[in-house]
Formats: C-alpha cells, sequence, structure tokens
C-alpha cells in the first residue's frame, strides 16, 4: 500500500465516527509504514467541523508513517461540501511533524493558515480555494521553502476569502525568494490582468518553465503585456486556459510561436462585462 485516502460521510459521523479514530486505525496496520500519499477528504461535515482534528492526529501519529511524501488536505467534491464552506486550520503543524513530506494540498480557504512554513525538502505547495485570504499569502511569502518547484495558488474572488490585491502577490516573485521554482500558479484570479502585467518582465520568470495563469478573468489587457514581454518566450508551457480573451488575440498568441494554451474561452455579460473565475462557490 503506498497510497490512502479517508473520508467520512454525513451518515458516519453522526453514527460517531470520527476522522481522528480513522487516522489512528491507518497507524496501527501493517501498512503504515510503506505509505508514501495520504488524502483526506471530508473529515465529517466540514462545512461546520474544522481540520484542526486531522492536524492534530497527524501530528501525534507521524512515528507511523515515515514514507509519507505526499499529504492532501481536504479533497471533497460540491456535494460533499461546496469548495468555499470547507473549514480548515493552521496547517502549518505538519510540517515539522513530517520532515520528508514533499507534496502539501489543501482545498479550502475558510480560517486556513500556515503560519510557520518552513520545510527543507518540501517540492510542491497547492492551495485550492474559491477565495484566499491576504493571511494566507503572507504567510507564504514570510516562508522558508529552499527546494520549492511549485507553487499553485488558486486565488478567487472576494466574496468568497480574496481580501487581498496584487501587493501581497508581489512578495511572492522577489528575486530569490523560491531559488529552486519552476512552476508558478496565480489561477483562478478575477485580478488576472492585473497578475499577468505584473509577471511580464518580472525577474522570476527567467527560472520557470511554467506560468499558469488559468481558470481566471484573462482578457486581451493581459494578454497584450504578456505578448510584449521578451522573458516569457523563455517558458515551456504558459497557461491561460479559461479566459476571456477575443478570437483575434487568441489568433494573435497562437501565431506568435509561445507555447501557450488558450483553450476554453468565455463569454463575459454583455450588460455589465463581468467576467468569474472557474472557482468560486
Amino acid at each position: 500500500m503506498t497510497a490512502v485516502k479517508l473520508s467520512i460521510d454525513y451518515d458516519g459521523f453522526e453514527e460517531g465516527k470520527r476522522i481522528e479514530t480513522e487516522i489512528e486505525r491507518l497507524s496501527e496496520s501493517p501498512e503504515a509504514a510503506g505509505l508514501t500519499s495520504l488524502t483526506i477528504g471530508d473529515w465529517g461535515q466540514a462545512y461546520e467541523q474544522s481540520s484542526e482534528h486531522v492536524v492534530e492526529a497527524l501530528v501525534k501519529h507521524s512515528a507511523s508513517f515515515p514514507a509519507l511524501r505526499k499529504l492532501f488536505i481536504g479533497d471533497m467534491s460540491y456535494e460533499e461540501c461546496e469548495i468555499s464552506w470547507i473549514n480548515q486550520t493552521d496547517l502549518s503543524p505538519l510540517l515539522p511533524a513530517y520532515p520528508e513530506l514533499q507534496s502539501l494540498t489543501a482545498q479550502g480557504g475558510t480560517d486556513l493558515r500556515l503560519s510557520q512554513l518552513q520545510h527543507d525538502k518540501l517540492e510542491e505547495l497547492i492551495i485550492i480555494t474559491g477565495g484566499l485570504s491576504k493571511a494566507v499569502l503572507a504567510d507564504i511569502a514570510a516562508s522558508r521553502l529552499p527546494n520549492l518547484r511549485k507553487l499553485e495558488l488558486y486565488l478567487g474572488v472576494d466574496n468568497y476569502g480574496f481580501d487581498g490585491g496584487l501587493e501581497d502577490l508581489l512578495p511572492l516573485i522577489e528575486p530569490g525568494k523560491f531559488p529552486n521554482l519552476t512552476y508558478l500558479g496565480l489561477k483562478n484570479s478575477e485580478i488576472q490582468d492585473e497578475i499577468a502585467a505584473a509577471l511580464a518582465d518580472a525577474p522570476i520568470l527567467d527560472q520557470l518553465h511554467t506560468l499558469d495563469m488559468s481558470l481566471g478573468t484573462l482578457s486581451d489587457t493581459g494578454a497584450e503585456a504578456l505578448l510584449a514581454s521578451e522573458r516569457v518566450k523563455g517558458l515551456k508551457l504558459l497557461n491561460l486556459s479559461h479566459h476571456y480573451m477575443s478570437d483575434g488575440m487568441m489568433l494573435r498568441l497562437k501565431d506568435s510561436g509561445l507555447p501557450v494554451d488558450v483553450s476554453d474561452q468565455q463569454q463575459a455579460d454583455d450588460d455589465d462585462d463581468w467576467r468569474y473565475p472557474s472557482i468560486t462557490e
């Protein structure tokens, strides 16, 4: 056994089943020592219960999972819990408990924090939300992750928790902040044009092979800035899928020679020019 997913549905939680008990049972199994990937789905009424007990149990039993390299907290469908309703907690105690961890993913931004984000071996950090708070962005900006290779942030909209702005993202792309980063995803954003303009000539592009600004509200305005950038030409992939660009701009990007994904064109509201990221509620 190398991968396990633990989840508690509504009926199970009502009957007294608890995620901390499931984690303890897993820790006592003969397969625990070889577990490399652990996914925590619904920990039981996640729209009311936070992931605090998940974190506490994983820290308590960390010695039972010496091979764990990949951890996902909050992998649940909208039928189980809408993404904006998922109650998280401070996940940073997990990092010292699992010094060999390479990948951490969290879904749901409500009460999420990463207050002590320090880890020598973490290569991948993925945060999936309908609205990511500036407090979490500040946590990541203050982090020490020297081996981070992939940073993927679903930023979302202000109605569901995104209370920051471009100024909260700029510290993440400062030169030398993440020296080994090769994949940067600042995606699913309602300020995708502003992000595109800021990244177009950012020195961090020189170390990236992938820039992912998909799932957001990118229009011709942001695309124009990217087209004018010399640094963008060094990328192996520019992911702009799910966008609001015109047919003409899509053609210009395709003809530019850039390794660009412009699939999943969206149509704005004709009356108010409203544009929406892919994942909000």
